[in-house]
């Protein structure tokens, strides 16, 4: 007997490239399913904001017809997000402060409001997708140096071990990190570059998978076979106050909602995954064997049309657009830091804020000169701010757990 099921694709996104994904992908997603266990019933959830690069609601329009023909499509529209929020706080369920927290557009919002309208539509699962990336994975053919691609059944092997987790995680591969490639010593001092990346890293990013992925394969992270092949799982442990998920790929078992934390970050930081991650303690974490390609600076949407490339080149510091995608994603890292930092070293916490200051001052001057037109000094301002301001993130990050642990008691209550 088939087993029947709801799953929702949460796709959070300010850039129209959400309906190319969804356009070239629906029917590889549908044909997924055909021949397996599972009655699978796709809704696919879409978040838009119209402020992220100054768009129209008519960017985020165009699915073609086919889509709306085979899967439910529930877009969330700003009205929508205010008009829930007033609901609630008539209800006397949560405070203005509260939804405000809570609910609305960005990184941990988006995902909080993504998660909170697929539990109102009774969602057994919610797969969490950005918005370029692609399901196939690029193998790299260590004999030829020819890239192999493969497509991925990404659904199905979440699917496959979710039931049994309360969250699963996926792969990726392609352009990981927005940092563009750099010729080390010859572009910039390898000993500053290091600096610069230590001083705005985090749990995923660090000099040393930078600088390895530079000199091995141009900045491009490939696929490992065997799991491409969907080989090999494992559940992810606890690696110091975390177990440690990325925003997308990242699937989340409704029917396990009491092992399902919410999303913060520091309002315009990133860091949504990773102070999900450190609520993940008493949560089963299963990494799962499938792959997405990340095309992290949208040079390869062709991809998901079925045409892969020979090669992956080198993204490079002077091309259009790619110093500007830096700064945002160096700003984006530097105003988490610091929270991040107290919550897991809150003793040694001063100590490393002074180093991370003492490495932004050493290495700024010579960042600035690499991106002549942009000013990376902004991010010392920026960290002085947030460093200030830790103590309310603080309280906030706790804040948004005890609200939606609110909500999940009162309005998804059985």
């Amino acid at each position: 007997m088939r087993k029947t099921v709801k799953f929702g694709i949460g796709f959070v996104t300010g850039r129209p490239n959400v309906c190319k994904v969804i356009n070239n992908t629906y029917e590889k997603l549908i044909k997924q399913f055909e021949g397996s266990e599972y009655d699978v019933e796709l809704t696919i959830f879409i978040l838009y904001d119209l402020q992220y690069q100054l768009t129209t609601r008519v960017d985020f329009y165009g699915l073609i017809p086919n889509v709306y023909k085979n899967i439910n499509i529930k877009y969330i529209t700003p009205e929508d997000i205010e008009e829930e929020k007033k609901k609630l706080i008539a209800q006397e369920r949560l405070t203005k402060t509260e939804a405000d927290l809570f609910f609305g557009h960005g990184h941990a919002k988006g995902r909080n409001t993504v998660m909170y309208y697929a539990l109102e539509r009774q969602m057994n699962y919610l797969l969490f997708w950005d918005d370029d990336e692609y399901p196939v994975a690029c193998i790299k053919n260590k004999e030829s140096n020819e890239i192999i691609w493969k497509e991925q059944p990404n659904l199905l092997q979440h699917l496959k071990y979710i039931e049994n987790a309360d969250i699963t995680i996926g792969y990726h591969c392609g352009y990981i990190s927005p940092i563009p490639y750099m010729e080390l010593n010859e572009e910039v001092d390898e000993n500053i570059f290091k600096e610069y990346i230590e001083a705005i890293s985090n749990e995923v990013v660090s000099w040393d998978s930078i600088k390895q992925k530079f000199i091995e394969d141009n900045g491009v992270t490939y696929a490992n076979p065997e799991t491409a092949e969907g080989k090999g799982s494992y559940e992810i442990k606890l690696n110091g106050i975390g177990k440690w998920v990325s925003g997308s790929t990242l699937c989340l078992n409704l029917d396990h909602i009491e092992k399902i934390p919410a999303f913060y970050n520091p309002e315009g930081a990133r860091g949504e995954d990773t102070f999900f991650s450190t609520k993940l303690g008493e949560s089963k974490v299963i990494k799962v064997p499938v792959y997405h390609f990340h095309d992290g600076f949208l040079k390869y949407t062709n991809i998901m049309r079925g045409k892969y490339p020979k090669t992956l080149r080198k993204i490079k510091v002077e091309e259009e657009l790619i110093p500007q995608r830096f700064l945002q994603a160096s700003k984006g890292w530097i105003r988490y830091k610091p929270l991040l930092t107290y919550i897991s070293d809150k003793e040694n916490y001063e100590g490393k804020m002074e180093d991370t200051k003492r490495q932004l001052e050493i290495s700024l001057p010579q960042i600035n000169k690499l991106f002549k037109d942009y000013d990376f000094s902004v991010l010392l301002d920026e960290f002085n701010k947030y460093c200030k301001d830790v103590d309310k993130h603080y309280k906030e990050y706790l804040k948004t757990n005890e609200i939606w642990n609110k909500l999940k008691e009162l309005q998804f209550k059985n």
